[in-house]
């Protein structure tokens, strides 16, 4: 087993759910020396900025979140979904749990990814804003997360696809390319995507990424389903949200083809 600290959407228990870690225990916690910041790039440009934490030395500087104890086999997914070694390294910290220190693992941007003038995107904010009421943190640290200012994205419109005669892709036939991913029945290339984009090439690669994305919007209860996306049973926000990335998949990627859920 191993400890692990959460100090941004980390703190919220759905969000550690629909990245498929279930911790045993959870308790509040708060890393003296350090502040919270949100300066790691979001892999997509929509989203702004993602939480980090940057060491001050300042013992007025506190990170308050939330200390998990999981179970040995949670470090993989957890890895994976942090981008470790990508967009984020893996440190240990020493961390107060009333009086007590305990060392704990958590993860710190990295270097290629800090952007200072990133803010955290709505969605993202709420997430974290939720994982510490849900904590019952300090609520003067919860006022100051609330009063945190947000990334104002791009207003998408509905997304369309370009014209053109274009390849049919199923599951089965998407997984034998390992540089194309789908969401919402739209297939991307990712093969030319900029050096931030790498670590996607292996974690999208073959797959179709709409659940994924849907899991982690502020209004999941992380109970959304491939049903949902194969009859496209989207609610406003879900259509608005997937919105965005469709064109930000475009911006980043290249469109080859339509992906059909009704087959395999």
């Amino acid at each position: 087993m191993f400890w692990y600290f959460g100090f941004g959407s980390n703190m919220n228990s759905t969000s550690m759910r629909a990245k498929g870690v279930e911790p045993i225990s959870s308790q509040s916690a708060v890393l003296q020396g350090w502040c919270l910041r949100f300066n790691v790039q979001h892999f997509f440009r929509q989203e702004g900025g993602v939480g980090n934490i940057e060491c001050t030395h300042n013992v007025n500087d506190a990170v308050q979140g939330v200390l998990y104890q999981c179970a040995d086999e949670a470090l993989a997914p957890l890895d994976a979904m942090e981008a470790y070694g990508h967009g984020y390294d893996r440190i240990t910290v020493e961390v107060d749990v009333g009086g007590e220190l305990v060392s704990a693992i958590t993860y710190i941007g990295m270097p290629e990814f800090i952007d200072d003038r990133c803010l955290p995107s709505r969605r993202y904010l709420n997430i974290v804003i939720e994982g510490a009421k849900g904590a019952d943190l300090d609520p003067a640290y919860v006022e100051t997360l609330i009063q945190q200012p947000v990334h104002q994205p791009d207003v998408y419109p509905p997304f369309v696809p370009p014209d053109g005669d274009y390849a049919l892709f199923t599951a089965s036939s998407l997984a034998q390319q390992p540089l194309y991913t789908a969401l919402d029945g739209a297939v991307f290339d990712m093969s030319a995507a900029r050096p931030l984009h790498e670590y996607l090439k292996g974690f999208f690669g073959g797959r179709d990424m709409t659940l994924f994305h849907l899991k982690r919007m502020d209004s999941s209860d992380s109970n959304e389903s491939m049903d949902v996306v194969k009859r496209g049973l989207f609610n406003k926000a879900q259509r608005q949200y997937l919105d965005g990335f469709l064109h930000e998949y475009a911006r980043e990627y290249r469109y080859v083809g339509r992906f059909d859920y009704n087959e395999d």
